[in-house]
């Protein structure tokens, strides 16, 4: 029985990588990009996906010759987060579960025979210890991680390999993003990574800072997506407060806070 495959697209060099070395040894034509559209319908170009992103899905797509399916909830991130009642943040992201895991398991479900199709994530060798969690998130379908095995590569080699082909990277790895998502933003982002958003992109830290106060006053509770430990005890850390240390006191702005993994279809809850 031939296997159909399909590919967890992100819009990341990772889920590119991952698609290509399914289609290297399926071929394309038993291959499915499937890609989940947090951006909703908005067309505020500071919240969800960096307008690239569709760039790199479309160019990359018709590279490698595979069908590109393309899911949208058609709500963004700020409203997932009011119709939830609740700021996400690097422990929960309901912006992940509503935009980018249900809609792609139902379409799975939907479309899928779990008998003969295999779910591939863009996991690489530097985050096993995910794969068992995910695996039970997709049962009863197979799950693989082609980037987990040999050879091994880094996300500049990746970039290298597309860039040879023609095919040029999503541009928030060149602006030093580690990520393509969400437009350089992320609810599971640290410190660091807004500390580089408002550097590179102060119009799109701008809309973040202004979203989150507008949170904290639908809710009426001074919610955050950063925090901070001040001797050991945690607190919140609004993105006003992290744009005012920038801007005056930088030293205490925590670089080593990196945030966690926000690969959202790969962090599968059930």
């Amino acid at each position: 029985m031939a296997l159909n495959h399909v590919v967890m697209f992100s819009g990341g060099i990772g889920s590119w990588m991952t698609a290509k070395r399914v289609i290297d040894v399926a071929g394309a034509d038993r291959v499915t990009l499937l890609f989940s559209d947090v951006k909703g319908f908005t067309e505020n170009p500071h919240i969800g996906e960096d307008e690239d992103t569709y760039r790199f899905i479309d160019e990359s797509a018709a590279l490698l010759g595979a069908k590109l399916i393309k899911l949208v909830d058609g709500r963004d991130i700020w409203q997932v987060f009011r119709d939830r009642r609740f700021l996400g943040n690097s422990r929960i992201a309901p912006c992940s579960t509503e935009l980018k895991q249900k809609p792609a398991k139902q379409w799975i479900h939907d479309n899928c025979d779990p008998e003969n199709t295999v779910i591939h994530v863009g996991i690489d060798w530097t985050e096993t210890h995910r794969l068992d969690a995910v695996a039970k998130g997709y049962a009863p379908y197979k799950v693989a991680a082609p980037l987990t095995v040999e050879p091994l590569l880094t996300k500049a080699q990746m970039i290298a390999e597309a860039e040879k082909l023609g095919l040029k990277a999503p541009r928030l790895y060149e602006f030093g993003f580690k990520h393509n998502n969400c437009g350089g933003g992320c609810v599971r982002a640290g410190q660091a990574q807004f500390k580089h958003l408002l550097e590179v992109m102060p119009e799109r830290f701008a809309e973040w800072e202004r979203q989150e106060e507008k949170m904290q006053d639908f809710l009426g509770v001074p919610v955050t997506i950063l925090s901070k430990t001040t001797k050991g005890v945690k607190e919140p850390l609004s993105l006003r407060q992290l744009r005012e240390l920038a801007e005056t006191q930088p030293t205490l702005i925590d670089m080593t806070d990196q945030g966690v993994s926000c690969n959202c279809v790969s962090s599968w809850s059930a």
